[in-house]
C-alpha cells in the first residue's frame, strides 16, 4: 500500500544541511499496523510526513498504492491527504471554538458537504470511538483522552485508507494511553486500511504488527511482533510479545 524507495530527506535550514532520512526502503502492506520507534531527532516523524505526503523526498520515491506522491501537484497532494489519509497528532489540533461534532465534521465541511449531513457522519464517527455523549462539548470541557478520541474520530470520518499517528499518547497518562492504543489497534482493516504510528515509547510500539527501529535517519532493524491476545475498542488491555523475528 505505502512504500518508500531509496528515500532521502535533507533540510537546508542553516549553514549545515540536516540529513533527516538517509536512503530508506520501507513497505507497509494494506491492513498492517506498523510502529516506528526511535530517539528524538532520529527521523521517525520525517518518515511519517513522507508517507503521508506532508513532505516530499529530496531523492527517491514515496508511493501510495503504486502512485508516486512527488508527481502530484500541490492541489492534488492536498486532496490526496484529505481523502486517503487520516492524521492523529500528539497535541490533538482541535479548534477550541468548535464542538466535538463540529471538529470531527471539519474535513467534511472542507469537502463541500452540507452541514446537516456532515454532522450526521461526525456523530457516527464519535460513536465509533465511544464519545457520542460529548458531541456538543468544546475541547476545554474534555479530558486529554477524550480530546484524542475526537481527533481519532476526525481522522476516520472520511473512511481513509491509512491512518498516520505521530506520538498519539505523548500527552496522556498511562490509563488513557492504554485506551487510545487499544482503539488504534482496532482500526486496521485486512486488505484495506493500514495504521502507522510513530512513538518513542516501547510499550506503545508493541501494539503494532511490526516495529521499525530508526536511528540517525536509517532503519536499524525491523521486528515482527506477536500478539498474545485480541484487541477490542472497549478499553481491554492486551499482552504483547515482541521479538518473534528480527531482520536488518
Amino acid at each position: 500500500m505505502m512504500e518508500l524507495v531509496e528515500v532521502t530527506k535533507i533540510y537546508n535550514t542553516g549553514r549545515t544541511p540536516v540529513h533527516a532520512v538517509r536512503g530508506v526502503n520501507l513497505t507497509i502492506a494494506a491492513g498492517e499496523f506498523v510502529s516506528i520507534m526511535g530517539p528524538s531527532g532520529s527521523g521517525k516523524s520525517t518518515l511519517m510526513h513522507l508517507l503521508g505526503a506532508l513532505d516530499t523526498p529530496t531523492s527517491g520515491r514515496a508511493l501510495f498504492q503504486g502512485r508516486d506522491l512527488q508527481a502530484l501537484s500541490d492541489r492534488e497532494r492536498s486532496l490526496f491527504r484529505r481523502k486517503k489519509i487520516g492524521f492523529v497528532f500528539q497535541f490533538f489540533n482541535l479548534l477550541p471554538t468548535l464542538t466535538a461534532a463540529e471538529n470531527v465534521a471539519l474535513p467534511l465541511f472542507l469537502d463541500g458537504q452540507a452541514r446537516g449531513r456532515a454532522l450526521k457522519q461526525a456523530m457516527t464517527a464519535l460513536e465509533r470511538v465511544g464519545l457520542e455523549q460529548r458531541a456538543e462539548h468544546h475541547p476545554e470541557e474534555m479530558s486529554g483522552g477524550e480530546m484524542q478520541r475526537v481527533a481519532i474520530a476526525r481522522a476516520l470520518v472520511l473512511e481513509p485508507e491509512a491512518v498516520l499517528c505521530d506520538e498519539p499518547t505523548g500527552n496522556l497518562d498511562s490509563a488513557n494511553s492504554r485506551d487510545i492504543l487499544n482503539l488504534l489497534r482496532s482500526l486496521p482493516e485486512k486488505g484495506r486500511r493500514s495504521v502507522v504510528m510513530v512513538t518513542h515509547d516501547p510499550q506503545a510500539a508493541a501494539y503494532g504488527d511490526r516495529l521499525v527501529h530508526i536511528r540517525d535517519g536509517l532503519i536499524a532493524g525491523i521486528e515482527e511482533l506477536q500478539r498474545t491476545g485480541s484487541v477490542s475498542d472497549g478499553g481491554t488491555s492486551v499482552a504483547y510479545a515482541s521479538g518473534s523475528s528480527k531482520r536488518r
